[in-house]
């Protein structure tokens, strides 16, 4: 007879009731070929006194094995392992495969370098990112009683099954609202697109209205995944300069009387990387252009909501009339990256159309979470969550400014962003910044090395340093490893630095 007693213990202490600690061990024993198949178990009343437990709790734990087709019952000969287990054990081809396992793909395939982009390394300690929200100070707990009331109540199979591709409709009802009433824009449900996040609202734009050989204009420095993906649909780029009053729309002009331009891609109210502001006069030159030469303006409004100087311009598509803009906004700064929930603004048409593209990419959204940002926009969560972060982020924005500057004086240049997460900073010729990240990195601090914000002749040594996700302590602390760094990998910087 199997020793049951010594085969199976019974925590008493744990959470985890008794009848399902027995069923879960026995499962292993099966799995392990310690009880085999078709092999006939104890009675409940047996097995019962064996193990020390009530004998119901055996008839339950019988009850949940046979369900899950780990045992069979014959009438009136007891309980048997099952002859036809629901885990199916893999049977090798040959002796030797079970240590086969080839690292490479036995078909031919195309790697396109344009895919490869930094890597952000990370760290459990510091980290001066690329502009980033603070996590902890997410509104989590609203956002936990939101998702429970989601769970509990209403139609669950509504909530929890198949929806619209489009998104959530209490969602873009409550986000129009919300959009009509801090961008100006006058939209309703019907024009949103719920995404899970602006990359996606890229990917989908790019395969809608892009085809092998259109040209697309952008900064001349400017968002790689935007890049990619524009690159990965036959895109030509072509290269638009940036000054300190954003997008030079006259360049822009010249380059379309020599080209077609299909799109431009553009982040009008903090432009990335350099966060500068565009202009009241060329966002309304920007516009002309458009409905001159019927190029699609693709708006990454990616942190409108983090200004700190005064009222931010409202977004071009907050002034089009035309239908030319495409904005895109995404709750990944407000709350967390971790909440994929972005949405796409346009025309009825154009909405209808990039659904069929969802459609095929990814059936629909996160529709659970949808509603639950949905409820928090309804009950005014978010918006107070905005008005909290931005004060704490001006003040994390004002102290990190002032420690640069103490810290590194000459050796770096900046303007003091008027909102956003990070500041655009450009270091002295003589830092090596690649080296600099890597000893940083080393000693628990996070840069970027800024070599992909390179533009040959103009833009050098630039690189985004992200306030917004430390506390002034963490920031403080990030300073310090950073000059440290550089002092490390920067034996030429004068002697006056050393000995500060």
């Amino acid at each position: 007879m199997f020793p049951f007693k010594s085969n199976i213990t019974i925590e008493k202490s744990l959470k985890t009731p008794i009848y399902q600690q027995i069923s879960q061990q026995l499962m292993v024993l099966i799995r392990e070929g310690k009880l085999s198949f078709g092999q006939k178990l104890l009675s409940s009343r047996a097995l019962s006194e064996a193990l020390g437990v009530h004998r119901k709790t055996i008839t339950q734990v019988y009850d949940e094995l046979i369900t899950q087709g780990w045992l069979e019952t014959k009438k009136g000969n007891g309980t048997f392992v099952a002859q036809n287990l629901p885990e199916i054990i893999p049977q090798f081809l040959e002796e030797n495969q079970k240590n086969q396992k080839s690292k490479s793909a036995g078909f031919v395939f195309e790697k396109k370098d344009f895919l490869i982009r930094e890597v952000i390394k990370a760290t459990d300690k510091l980290h001066l990112d690329d502009g980033f929200p603070d996590p902890r100070l997410a509104p989590l707990a609203e956002l936990a009683r939101a998702y429970r009331s989601n769970l509990i109540h209403g139609n669950s199979y509504q909530k929890l099954g198949y929806s619209d591709t489009k998104g959530s409709l209490w969602l873009r009802k409550e986000l129009a609202k919300y959009l009509n009433e801090t961008r100006g824009l006058n939209i309703s449900e019907n024009n949103l697109l719920i995404m899970r996040g602006t990359i996606m609202g890229l990917y989908m734009t790019s395969l809608a209205f892009i085809k092998t050989g259109d040209k697309v204009a952008i900064g001349e420095s400017s968002w790689q995944s935007a890049n990619i993906s524009f690159l990965q649909a036959g895109a030509e780029l072509l290269k638009v300069p940036i000054d300190d009053n954003g997008l030079d729309v006259d360049a822009l002009e010249d380059l379309c009387k020599s080209n077609t331009i299909r799109l431009i891609y553009i982040t009008s109210h903090h432009n990335y990387p350099t966060t500068v502001i565009l202009k009241a006069d060329r966002r309304i030159k920007l516009l002309q252009l458009a409905q001159k030469y019927k190029f699609i303006i693709f708006e990454d409004d990616y942190d409108y909501d983090f200004h700190y100087q005064s009222r931010p311009l409202m977004p071009l598509a907050s002034a089009d009339n035309q239908g030319m803009v495409l904005y895109s906004g995404s709750f990944t700064k407000s709350i967390s990256p971790a909440f994929r929930v972005g949405y796409l603004v346009a025309t009825e048409d154009v909405i209808e159309h990039l659904a069929h593209y969802r459609r095929i990419i990814d059936r629909q959204g996160d529709n659970m979470l949808e509603n639950v940002i949905a409820q928090l926009l309804h009950e005014g969560i978010i918006q107070k969550h905005l008005r909290k972060g931005l004060k704490e982020y001006k003040n994390r924005r004002d102290f990190f400014c002032e420690e640069l500057k103490r810290v590194f004086q000459d050796l770096v240049q900046f303007q003091i962003p008027e909102g956003g997460m990070s500041v655009w900073v450009k270091f002295a010729d003589e830092i090596d910044m690649p080296k600099t990240a890597e000893v940083a990195l080393k000693n628990g601090l996070y840069i970027s090395n800024g070599v992909h914000h390179n533009v040959e002749g103009k833009i050098k040594n630039y690189t985004r340093l992200g306030f917004a996700s430390s506390t002034i302590e963490e920031l403080r602390e990030a300073v310090g490893v950073l000059k440290r760094s550089v002092q490390f990998t920067s034996t030429t910087l004068s002697e006056r630095y050393y000995t500060q």
